[in-house]
């Protein structure tokens, strides 16, 4: 009987609060269908992305939120809500009679306006407004003047008041509600005003807070702190008056500073806050939904993801992009990735890029160093079709090739008509040098012959096999079920695949050379140490196996041939000379027939890694090499300039301190070839 007359007394109430409006017997659907939403206590949380050693780089969220337990929330916060909002929250039964009559009578003897509701009904309004609606008419109606509406409330929190502890809904309130300044709940409200948590909030802290939730605007202590001022004292005196704090600590607290952060507010959504980290944040949103995780569970679900990020790396490979290329340099973009090779997993530790990540002019927040850049990697290519014919038996590592004069026709090299194209060459070579020798000085021609003998698909396959994983997919480009980059050159017989004409990107060409420093064991570029949900638990993430694609007699043996890249007569000695770089590396550099990009690789038992310099522009052009380098009409970029500088300066400066580490040596059946 009680419930039911409150019932009807809040009929009275809300008329005389909401307005004439309220009397229009329009039928509000509520977006909380019952309690079991409500009981539960989960809300949306913001997920949490960390570098290697758990410092945060970027949140993900909707609404920024960090739900926090009965427990995790100081004794003051929970006293100071309950002494403005609600004083007899442990008292009634979700619906206050008495608190309704009082505001009955307050408001209709035409004094301030009342509410009559208690912090359970509070809660129920909240959730429906902040979590449970998900369009516009739903919001609306959460808070719309309506006495169906107040009923609703009522009947919910007389219901969750005989199924949930006090002090749970005391904090599922405070989880919910708004505190301004894109601080949703209690947990977000500490860090974002206070730098603390909920748990340690004082007395003249928590009345900030408590009272700001009337009016989150009118109340904001950084645009209106005399206002926000005024109402923390109010809740001060109630707490005084309540008994929950002493005359004297009531004094002090009155006494106190608001002591606010200086910028209160949420930070920055999703990679656009994680700095130099942007690019690499962009790319573990891209792993995680590949991998089955969505945007809408990252940005609701509380998750931490704790990434193989080495922020000293990061800094170090941003400092060489940099000072190759600044930032705002037009036309040319500088990109590096780099990774752990292992035979159980390969870690991407760091990549960079000289674009600033962001979304303002000048700006770039396309995946730079990990989505394949159309101009191609060069003669980097030529590293499959090595490695297909030590497969194949046909020749060893120290092997003499045939290496044609420049102008070269061969059968297989054909332009779209099928006319035979000649294959040139950038420079004069001997007429025969081993594998070693010409993977070091690079002659076109003598890789064009080299396939001839190898065939073309089995050279597109290794490629594949080793590492460039984006050759299986079909460019977003051309429609849906179109013949993937790698069946498009199998099928054409395209020779030019050797000289590294296709898509690339530097992650993936990181990933080929981490494939060979780990002894021919592939493993998916990785930007994960783990993913765990709110409660800490650990969440399963899909990843591809590991797996043994190339005898590791081959790698090895290949990891030897490529070492000569950094000597003498090798195209990137210069570049290793000026950057001081003084370990073995297994190398290849590559240039596009245009100048329009250029590549390098490397990589030693310890690192691997990949810088590309291409022209990101809508209308790329030639680029050509200088302090810094620039479009221009022709073109002199080479893989042996910026592309080799970035890679020795950014990795030496990350192996720093760390001894040499040798290559492995070659494999004796290997040497020579004539076996499989």
């Amino acid at each position: 009987m009680i419930v039911a007359a409150g019932l009807v007394l809040a009929a009275m109430v809300f008329p005389v609060v909401g307005g004439a409006g309220a009397f229009a017997g329009q039928v509000v659907e509520s977006a909380v269908g019952s309690t079991s939403d409500l009981e539960s206590g989960v809300l949306p949380a913001a997920s949490t992305v960390t570098d290697s050693a758990g410092n945060p780089i970027a949140y993900l969220f909707d609404q920024y939120r960090v739900p926090v337990k009965a427990a995790q929330i100081s004794p003051a916060m929970k006293a100071a809500i309950v002494a403005i909002e609600d004083k007899r929250f442990y008292e009634h039964g979700g619906f206050d009679p008495l608190g309704a009559a009082r505001a009955l009578v307050n408001n209709s003897g035409g004094g301030a306006t009342q509410g009559a509701s208690t912090l359970t009904e509070q809660y129920v309004k909240n959730y429906d407004l902040y979590v449970a609606a998900t369009t516009d008419a739903q919001r609306k109606a959460a808070v719309a003047p309506s006495y169906a509406r107040k009923l609703k409330e009522a009947e919910l929190a007389i219901s969750l008041d005989h199924k949930v502890s006090k002090d749970d809904i005391l904090a599922d309130y405070l989880n919910v509600v708004y505190f301004g300044n894109g601080a949703y709940g209690i947990g977000a409200a500490a860090r974002i005003y206070f730098g603390t948590t909920a748990d340690q909030l004082t007395v003249p802290q928590a009345a900030l807070l408590a009272g700001m939730v009337q009016s989150p605007s009118d109340y904001d202590p950084v645009l209106h702190p005399d206002a926000a001022k005024g109402r923390r004292d109010v809740v001060i005196g109630q707490l005084r008056d309540q008994g929950s704090i002493t005359p004297d600590q009531a004094n002090t607290a009155l006494l106190s500073p608001l002591g606010v952060q200086a910028s209160p507010v949420a930070p920055a959504e999703g990679c656009i806050g994680a700095g130099d980290a942007g690019f690499f944040c962009a790319y573990v949103l891209s792993y995680l939904e590949q991998s089955g995780i969505t945007a809408d569970q990252l940005e609701t679900g509380g998750y931490t993801i704790k990434t193989t990020l080495d922020r000293g790396a990061l800094d170090k490979l941003k400092a060489a992009v940099d000072g190759q290329v600044p930032p705002t340099q037009p036309h040319v973009a500088d990109v590096i990735s780099v990774i752990k090779p292992g035979t159980d997993g390969h870690q991407v530790i760091a990549m960079a890029a000289n674009r600033t990540y962001g979304n303002k002019p000048g700006e770039s927040s396309y995946g730079l160093p990990y989505i394949p850049e159309n101009m191609g990697a060069g003669s980097v290519y030529k590293i499959f079709t090595a490695a297909t014919a030590l497969e194949q038996g046909r020749l060893g590592i120290d092997s003499v090739i045939d290496v044609p004069a420049s102008g070269y026709t061969s059968p297989i090299y054909r332009g779209p008509s099928g006319t035979p194209i000649p294959v040139r060459n950038d420079g004069t070579y001997a007429p025969q040098l081993s594998l070693t020798q010409a993977l070091a000085e690079s002659p076109n021609t003598a890789f064009v012959k080299l396939e001839e003998s190898t065939g073309i698909p089995p050279v597109v396959d290794m490629a594949e096999r080793l590492g460039l994983t984006s050759l299986a997919t079909t460019p977003a480009t051309r429609t849906p079920g179109s013949p993937s980059i790698g069946d498009v050159a199998k099928s054409q017989r395209q020779a030019s695949f050797t000289l590294g004409v296709s898509p690339t990107s530097s992650l993936e060409l990181a990933n080929v050379m981490a494939t060979l420093a780990s002894h021919g064991t592939w493993c998916p570029p990785s930007p994960l140490l783990s993913v765990t949900d709110r409660s800490g638990a650990p969440v399963s993430v899909t990843q591809p196996a590991c797996k043994q694609v190339l005898d590791p007699g081959i790698a090895d043996s290949l990891m030897n041939a490529l070492s000569q890249d950094d000597g003498p007569g090798g195209t990137s000695a210069a570049a290793a000379g000026a950057m001081g770089w003084d370990r073995p590396v297994a190398a290849k550099t590559g240039t596009t027939q245009q100048y329009k990009s250029a590549a390098f690789v490397g990589a030693t038992p310890q690192l691997a890694g990949a810088s590309i310099v291409f022209d990101d522009s809508n209308s790329p052009r030639p680029i050509c090499d200088g302090s810094p380098p620039f479009s221009c009409g022709s073109g002199n970029i080479y893989g042996g300039k910026v592309p080799a500088r970035t890679f020795y300066r950014g990795v030496g400066d990350i192996l720093a301190g760390q001894p040499p580490a040798p290559l492995p040596p070659p494999d004796p059946r290997y040497l020579q070839g004539g076996s499989s």
